[in-house]
């Protein structure tokens, strides 16, 4: 009787253990997901607390309790923000190892933008910072007087190419980092450069986004960059038209299409128009690209003062040095504007 009492508690021992041990491997190690791809990515705002991540989570459990049971038990308290990956067939385990200290960089990628706001708009949609956020950070006072730069030509500091930031990068982050790229991209070769033409940093960068909507092609940037260099050497006017039509956006609204300058557009009142003001505008009109930029700093020498656009070689120029000269050539381009109807 007493070996029966015995083997029965043994029993009895072996079946709670193997209850606690299948109990302990269902809260955290059988699968616990519920999605069709592959690979799902969850998103946790700052300030985020374990109720937020509750709903956030949630349509991608099979069983929630579970989780928040395996939550508790390691206790996983502290959420951070970020962007998270979850793979299909993940335990309770692996998603929480992977919310602790997983949070994975994302590609950003900024081009070919005309201002400072749409370069808020690009970024807000890319990290967990907002538009107004990234504007207000943009344009601090603070920092602006720090970095001797103004609301106009703080454009100049956000060089394109592909970067990597955390999701919940915010927005001062965003600008500190983007400044601290400004100034290794402006290392002591390319200071000296531009040194040597009279130039900053900025005003190199400003100069390029003009030589940037100028042209598209890349081999003809550094002969284009002689021509305003040259102008800047003798005191004239830059009278570039790509300033004029950032005037025009200014005033119209940047959604305007402009495919000719007329007459009456030269004497626009803006800081931006180079037919009125001499020197260039207070900040770029373009995002320039980095070979617009060493266009600038390794601009062609030449004797160069005028150009207009070569209507046999499209996205080309004929250059001259001579008024008369660059009037005979601009005859082609007037006429072939005046064939093609383009009067605006």
């Amino acid at each position: 009787m007493k070996n029966i009492i015995v083997k029965t508690g043994f029993l009895g021992f072996l079946f709670l253990a193997f209850g606690f041990s299948y109990n302990y491997y269902q809260i955290f190690y059988s699968k616990n997901t519920n999605f069709p791809n592959e690979i799902v990515y969850l998103y946790i705002s700052t300030g985020s607390g374990f109720d937020n991540l509750k709903s956030n989570i949630s349509p991608y459990l099979k069983d929630t309790i579970s989780f928040f049971k395996a939550a508790k038990k390691k206790e996983y308290i502290n959420i951070k923000p970020g962007k998270y990956a979850i793979k299909k067939g993940y335990s309770n385990n692996d998603i929480i190892t992977s919310l602790r200290s997983n949070n994975i960089p994302i590609k950003v990628i900024f081009n070919n933008l005309e201002r400072l706001e749409d370069l808020a708009d690009k970024i807000s949609n890319l990290i967990e910072s907002d538009s107004l956020a990234l504007m207000n950070s943009f344009t601090n006072d603070k920092f602006l007087k720090e970095n001797n730069l103004t609301k106009e030509s703080v454009f100049a500091i956000f060089l394109p190419n592909t970067y990597e930031f955390y999701w919940n990068t915010n927005a001062n982050q965003f600008r500190d980092k983007m400044l601290k790229y400004y100034k290794m991209f402006w290392n002591s070769s390319r200071i000296d450069k531009a040194k040597s033409y009279g130039l900053n940093p900025v005003e190199v960068s400003v100069l390029a986004s003009i030589v940037q909507r100028e042209t598209p092609k890349i081999d003809e940037r550094p002969t284009i960059s002689g021509v305003y260099y040259n102008r800047l050497k003798k005191r004239m006017k830059l009278q570039a038209d790509p300033t004029v039509v950032y005037a025009i956006k200014q005033k119209k609204g940047f959604d305007t299409k402009i495919r000719r300058v007329l007459y009456k557009d030269l004497k626009i009142k803006s800081p931006y128009n180079t037919y009125r003001n001499k020197g260039l505008p207070p900040g770029p009109i373009y995002m320039p690209d980095l070979s617009s930029i060493e266009s600038v700093l390794n601009l062609e020498s030449h004797s160069y003062l005028f150009f207009v656009a070569d209507v046999k070689s499209p996205g080309y120029h004929m250059f001259s040095n001579t008024l008369s000269q660059h009037n005979r050539n601009k005859r082609q381009y007037t006429s072939w504007l005046r064939k093609n109807k383009i009067k605006r």
